[in-house]
């Protein structure tokens, strides 16, 4: 075993397994003798044969998933490179497998920049930046990609690194032992690792470099090939010219180079994934509890009056022109007519970054039929405003529509699904969650239910009965407490035989709040009822607006709500609050959380003065558990209630049964009293969010991306040099202090670069 090759049973958590042959190839560039057993995955630099004990790791649901965008060679392709860093959720799991189902389920994703009605065999076209007509022929490798062979995953990765210009190897490789059945592979870039003692020895020129670009490959399924993990990155300058005379690229198939070679028309990248197919099903649509369709009818396309499909084309090129890291996606049928859009701009990428933690998906424009099938991502902002986090056309309501949207859209947003999604009743847009965000909380817009309850029962519209219900759901404060008030409620008002209200009732832990205090929520679920958010474009677009008049007024909305949060950012900065109460948490958050959510939790403040008579009723080591009393709205004694509220005293953490921190970002006022109770001062820095402050800097810049790039390619100069630019023009509008700054580096910068152009004139 050589110098360079060490096995440490660390790297990869793995533990041995017997039944495992793992041959390293070392040096070698076209090694493929591959061993591993079904239930173990790994690979070792060597040259030996090593046995393994078994290990599970072959369950595909512990592999985490991040996308990243990273930038390269030519800024009109979308490049998606995905590597294994923590996120802030790191539970979620980004899916391209088949599941079992038969060929049917096969699709081709097409991904592609150019004219939109070259479109073939149902494609998708994304676009992530400038349309260029020379575009990179193969796409970057990314987790999830999938191929029929070892060798056309091999000759694929072979392929993209000719073209960018860098030769692999075979670094490690591994089959089951008995049968000798290919089983994965670790393919890295050919500067991989460095030389040995003996090998440094020599008179041949140094090639390596350390570099850590590589493709782990794993056999899946008996019959398809998976990209396992990825890393993008090199860490030494492309030499296309170079790299022809490689043994890598000698011995690729005639195939092979012909695919190197781009169409003259369009630039066409095709990625083969596996979709899961629509479930059939059965039943009645209404506006808030739709169903996914019995089949999915691929010759549908959306609704398009004449020119529409060209007006679409050129604002995505006008965006694309003024609105840096605008992403689009388009999903086309076999005749290459448009089924399916998912747009995000950049202001709404970088958004998503502070408030991705919880995602509405309006469906109202579908739901109620309205002329254009828009859906919305919609999340929340520090200033308890909706924000726009994407946008979408939908041909339909199946399952595989929505999976087709919702992998879109995390593939946009760097692979980081939300900790909780809410949504209405539709049936395949809940299977549709289930499949792409399988570990994110899903649960039902709560005023969506509310209303659907008041306007489909002929009670509904008595004050009596909506009393009753507001009582019922949201001052329940235990689950026996619902159901109890739920069953008098029924009882009460004859509504024993309406069958519907009953689906709702057997739904009560998708969105009844007692059932919901493990889920955070960030105000997008209020109290008292009716206490909501207005719809993004609410007085904007109603069920006559039309395509065109839709994209007239888009961009105009979106500028106003960007000048609101910008007005809302500089009156919170200098909102000097009156002080209502004595209490040193009401200073400590004044200086801290924006005008509207100081405002809101300055009630909790003051509702302070209603709790009293603490009392501790249990002790666990340092966990204390207290019953606090609370008067109610007029101050009646008779009627004060219980709260239950928890405190650790070592780690300073407080939790009370009414979860208002979870529903609303911020402590209730129970919570605040024991914290007063045990003598602190300050409140806990854990409970006070980022997402609220008006002092965190938050930029909506385009990602800044690698700093490794190309110094032969202009193209890469110039998106480097641009998000850099961008960067300094977002922070330098934060004030005038700040804009003096930026303008004053402008200029120096610009002088400088001048002086060294008239350097090279001379």
């Amino acid at each position: 075993m050589t110098d360079d090759h060490n096995f440490s049973p660390a790297d990869e958590g793995l533990s041995p397994n017997p039944d495992i042959e793992i041959t390293m190839e070392g040096s070698s560039e076209d090694g493929e003798q591959l061993h591993q057993d079904e239930g173990s995955e790994q690979e070792i630099d060597g040259e030996e044969v090593f046995g393994f004990e078994s290990t599970d790791l072959g369950d595909d649901t512990n592999q985490v998933l991040a996308i990243e965008h990273v930038d390269i060679a030519n800024t009109a392709d979308q490049m998606l490179g995905i590597n294994r860093d923590d996120l802030e959720n790191d539970m979620q799991v980004l899916d391209f497998e088949r599941n079992g189902h038969d060929h049917n389920s096969e699709q081709m994703l097409e991904i592609q920049c150019g004219n939109l009605d070259n479109g073939i065999d149902r494609d998708t076209v994304i676009d992530d930046q400038n349309l260029v007509s020379g575009a990179k022929d193969y796409l970057p490798p990314v987790v999830g990609m999938e191929f029929e062979s070892y060798d056309d995953a091999y000759n694929y990765y072979n392929c993209y690194a000719k073209e960018l210009g860098f030769a692999i190897r075979v670094k490690s490789s591994w089959t089951k032992r008995n049968s000798k059945e290919k089983r994965g592979a670790v393919l890295c870039c050919n500067c991989e690792g460095f030389k040995t003692m003996k090998e440094a020895s020599s008179r041949r020129k140094e090639t390596r470099t350390g570099c850590l670009a590589m493709i782990r490959l794993r056999l899946v399924e008996s019959n398809r090939w998976r990209v396992d993990e990825v890393k993008i990155e090199h860490n030494h300058p492309f030499d296309p010219e170079r790299v022809q005379n490689c043994k890598s690229h000698k011995k690729m198939d005639p195939g092979s180079k012909r695919k190197l070679e781009p169409s003259v028309d369009v630039e066409v990248r095709t990625i083969k994934l596996y979709r899961t197919p629509v479930i059939d099903t059965v039943g009645n649509r209404s506006s808030n509890e739709r169903e996914s369709g019995n089949q999915v009818d691929q010759s549908k396309h959306l609704k398009l009056h004449q020119g529409e499909a060209e007006y679409i084309s050129n604002f995505f090129g006008r965006l694309q022109l003024t609105n840096p890291n605008f992403f689009y996606v388009m999903d086309l049928n076999d005749e290459g007519h448009l089924r399916n859009v998912l747009w995000i701009d950049s202001r709404s990428r970088a958004a998503y970054g502070y408030f991705g933690d919880v995602v509405a998906i309006d469906t109202t424009c579908l739901s109620k039929s309205y002329n254009i099938p828009l859906l919305l991502f919609v999340g929340v902002d520090h200033h308890l405003q909706s924000i726009l986090l994407a946008c979408g056309f939908l041909v339909d309501e199946t399952m595989e529509t929505y999976i087709w949207l919702l992998r879109a859209w995390l593939s946009c947003m760097s692979g980081r699904p939300p900790q909780t999604v809410l949504t209405d009743r539709c049936k395949a847009l809940q299977s549709a969650i289930s499949e792409v965000f399988p570990r994110t909380h899903h649960h039902l817009y709560l005023p969506l239910v509310m209303q659907s309850i008041l306007d489909k029962l002929e009670v509904g519209a008595s004050k009596v009965f909506q009393d009753v219900l507001n009582r019922t759901v949201y001052n329940s404060l235990k689950a026996d407490e619902f159901e109890m008030a739920w069953e008098e409620m029924i009882q009460h008002f004859g509504l024993r035989d309406h069958k519907w209200l009953q689906t709702y009732y057997e739904e009560r832990e998708r969105w009844a709040p007692v059932y919901l205090k493990d889920t955070f929520f960030a105000g997008l679920v209020t109290f008292p009822p009716g206490d909501c958010m207005s719809p993004f474009f609410d007085g904007y677009v109603n069920s006559q607006t039309t395509l065109k008049e839709f994209f007239n007024i888009y961009e105009l909305v979106l500028q106003k709500k960007h000048q609101k949060e910008a007005l809302d950012d500089l009156e919170s900065r200098k909102y000097i609050p009156v002080l209502r109460t004595r209490c040193n948490y009401e200073v400590q958050l004044s200086e801290v959380y924006t005008k509207e959510i100081f405002l809101k939790f300055q009630v909790e403040l003051e509702l302070m003065s209603n709790c009293f008579n603490v009392t501790q009723i249990h002790a666990n080591g340092p966990i204390i558990t207290y019953v606090i009393k609370e008067r109610d709205a007029e101050g009646d004694m008779n009627n004060a209630r219980n709260f239950e509220v928890m405190y650790d005293k070592v780690g300073l953490e407080v939790r009370c049964i009414c979860s208002c921190f979870n529903f609303r970002g911020y402590l209730c006022r129970h919570a605040l009293q024991i914290l007063t109770y045990n003598g602190i001062e300050d409140i806990p820095s854990q409970y006070i969010l980022s997402r609220w402050r008006k002092d965190f800097k938050r930029l909506y810049a385009p990602d800044i991306g690698s700093n490794v790039i190309d110094v032969t390619n202009p193209v890469q100069w110039f998106d480097h040099l641009y998000r850099r630019a961008m960067q300094v023009v977002e922070e330098g509008m934060t004030s005038q202090d700040h804009y003096t700054v930026a303008w004053q580096a402008f200029k120096e910068s610009l002088n400088k670069v001048r002086l060294v152009a008239d350097r090279h004139v001379q």
